[in-house]
């Protein structure tokens, strides 16, 4: 019975394409060992990638879109699948305070002990916040998790068919020998366009760290290495005397010399983002009452309502967290 559930739980959610992230169920052994579905399984063989193969994880908030890469036979990433998010909370920015409702932006690393199959959302895994650098600023906050059915308390929900799948796929990658996968989290994708249209916010320094790992990634399809220093994220870099180990201290000298094509891409970001600016045709930069949803989801749930879409995305049920807010959601991409 859970089988078949599970099934139409995927089947619905292919079709549409703080400590209340985690309980127990009876039913953990089961759900948390379902396999890795054989359309992905081929669709994983079809671009020289095997179930085992290490992973790494982008979230991207505006758009409600959660990226699983993998490693190829090339030794970098490709994009295994995308999937639509039902709900995140909270604005655009970094989680702070607990009880913010923010869902954390960032990089974090995610070990096996962090994969929940308890959770009263289906299964989740913990993204790790605070990190070093969090910790160190004096952010707060627990249990931020990725995880099942389409409420968000600060959490990226991802319906409970898209989170076994999910769950799966990053569960055969640990035990193939995965230490860690990367997620990178993000407010959104970070184009020129987005740039220039959040160029007055508070975070946009934060911001610009974090793009500096974007472009790593988008150029080279390789993890980037994650330091903390200056109260910062750096990217890439070595330094003399090993990883610093005040992520408040200045940074130490570099060893490290800039990817000439990684570079190349920042600064055309950069003057592109300038001429929408000094042109006037920068963007409105889009404002959250309380988190957003995926344009599949928001669809169904202005046609049908919240008790007919908690019924689609939860097996349980799970109700749908603020609808209103997320109907008021303004983006309307889909990718």
């Amino acid at each position: 019975m859970l089988r078949n559930a599970f099934r139409l739980s995927v089947a619905i959610f292919a079709g549409v394409l703080t400590t209340g992230c985690m309980s127990s169920l009876d039913d953990v052994a089961s759900k948390a060992s379902e396999p890795i579905p054989g359309k992905l399984v081929a669709q994983m063989r079809s671009k020289s990638m095997s179930p085992s193969s290490p992973i790494l994880v982008r979230i991207f908030k505006q758009e409600s879109e959660l990226e699983i890469w993998k490693r190829n036979a090339g030794g970098t990433y490709a994009l295994l699948k995308t999937y639509p998010m039902c709900r995140w909370s909270g604005k655009l920015g970094p989680k702070k305070h607990g009880g913010d409702r923010q869902a954390p932006e960032g990089f974090y690393s995610v070990d096996a002990s962090m994969l929940n199959p308890h959770s009263q959302y289906y299964l989740s895994f913990n993204l790790g916040f605070p990190n070093k650098l969090e910790h160190a600023l004096g952010y707060e906050g627990e249990a931020l998790m990725v995880h099942g059915a389409c409420s968000s308390s600060g959490c990226y929900a991802m319906t409970d068919g898209g989170v076994a799948e999910i769950y799966a796929v990053a569960r055969d990658a640990l035990k193939g020998g995965q230490g860690a996968f990367q997620v990178q989290a993000y407010p959104f994708r970070m184009t020129a366009r987005n740039m220039a249209a959040n160029r007055n916010d508070p975070e946009y320094a934060f911001w610009s760290d974090l793009k500096k790992g974007y472009d790593i990634f988008e150029v080279t399809h390789r993890e980037p290495k994650v330091s903390y220093c200056g109260g910062r994220y750096v990217f890439d870099t070595q330094f003399p005397g090993g990883e610093p180990q005040d992520p408040l201290a200045p940074c130490p000298p570099s060893l490290s010399t800039d990817n000439p094509a990684v570079a190349a891409r920042t600064e055309t970001d950069r003057i592109a983002t300038e001429q929408l600016v000094s042109s006037g045709m920068a963007p409105t930069a889009y404002a959250y009452s309380d988190g957003g949803m995926h344009a599949s989801f928001r669809k169904l749930l202005a046609q049908n309502g919240a008790k007919a879409l908690a019924k689609q995305t939860s097996m349980t049920s799970v109700p749908i967290s603020r609808p209103a807010a997320a109907l008021a959601d303004p983006d309307t991409a889909t990718n």
